[in-house]
């Protein structure tokens, strides 16, 4: 399994705030934002590959940002991570893409950034896409999900985390189907693991946002995998009764990955919505 290289490394942004933003930029045209999920080794890029780089072929401008503390993105471990420094960070530096409007696409953690960045600069945010958005139950429910039970135990177990044991997490916690979980996905991940420290995922703070739903303005898309191993059915609930403009879509035979497991489904609806 190749180690190397695996990864783009292409636009930096120097935010006002004093950070150094990591992101890919590709396409012209309406501008797509791509927010990905946390997790060990996480980035824009391993989340998306098979989306935004399609996307960007028919006639959008695709940005795919690695979050504070994931990816090529700056990892400070003197800071807290709440929600707001998360949104702080992408605003920035979507201000020096000269982004001025968007739809964001969001996953998991990237759901709750995409909704906390719509609530918060909703004239900026035009329609949202969500993958099973973290914020959706209260926090003791996610420690009752298979894959959270077992991400925790990767992190609690002491031992080096080996790309056996990644692979083993991300088959389990993110995939109905294993085969998804690939070498080269792996090898991914495993890339960004030499470069985290690991407070980002100890210091993340996400607030409660279903009953925030209410308060967007914008058009939402959201996706939810029938298999789903990390997010509670609860999340689901709380789009349904609290988004007044909402599109759901359940999908069978699908984990928490819905853009992997059925890659062109994802992305045929988005052209649809981005277009509507």
């Amino acid at each position: 399994m190749t180690m190397n290289g695996v990864l783009p490394d292409e636009n930096y942004a120097i935010c006002p705030n004093g950070y150094r933003i990591h992101y890919i930029d590709k396409g012209d045209g309406p501008v797509i934002v791509f927010l990905h999920g946390s997790g060990p080794g996480a980035s824009g890029h391993s989340n998306f590959k098979q989306n935004y780089q399609f996307i960007a072929e028919q006639g959008y401008r695709c940005i795919v940002p690695d979050l504070i503390g994931f990816g090529f993105s700056d990892k400070p471990d003197d800071v807290d991570h709440p929600l707001s420094f998360f949104v702080e960070c992408v605003k920035q530096t979507l201000d020096l893409a000269g982004v001025s409007e968007c739809i964001v696409v969001g996953n998991s953690l990237g759901g709750a950034v995409a909704i906390g960045l719509a609530l918060e600069h909703p004239k900026l945010v035009k329609k949202l896409v969500l993958l099973a958005p973290g914020g959706m139950s209260q926090t003791e429910e996610y420690f009752t999900m298979p894959g959270m039970q077992k991400m925790f135990e990767v992190y609690g177990s002491g031992d080096d985390i080996t790309p056996e044991i990644m692979k083993e997490l991300f088959s389990f916690g993110l995939m109905y189907d294993p085969k998804y979980a690939t070498d080269q996905l792996v090898a991914e991940r495993f890339q960004v693991m030499g470069l985290m420290n690991g407070h980002v995922m100890i210091t993340m703070q996400i607030p409660y946002l279903a009953e925030r739903l209410s308060e967007l303005s914008c058009p939402v898309l959201a996706f939810w995998g029938a298999n789903e191993r990390m997010m509670p059915d609860s999340g689901i609930i709380a789009l349904k009764n609290n988004c007044s403009n909402l599109e759901l879509i359940i999908l069978s035979e699908c984990g928490h990955w819905v853009m992997v497991e059925h890659e062109a489904l994802f992305n045929s609806e988005c052209l649809k919505f981005f277009a509507a």
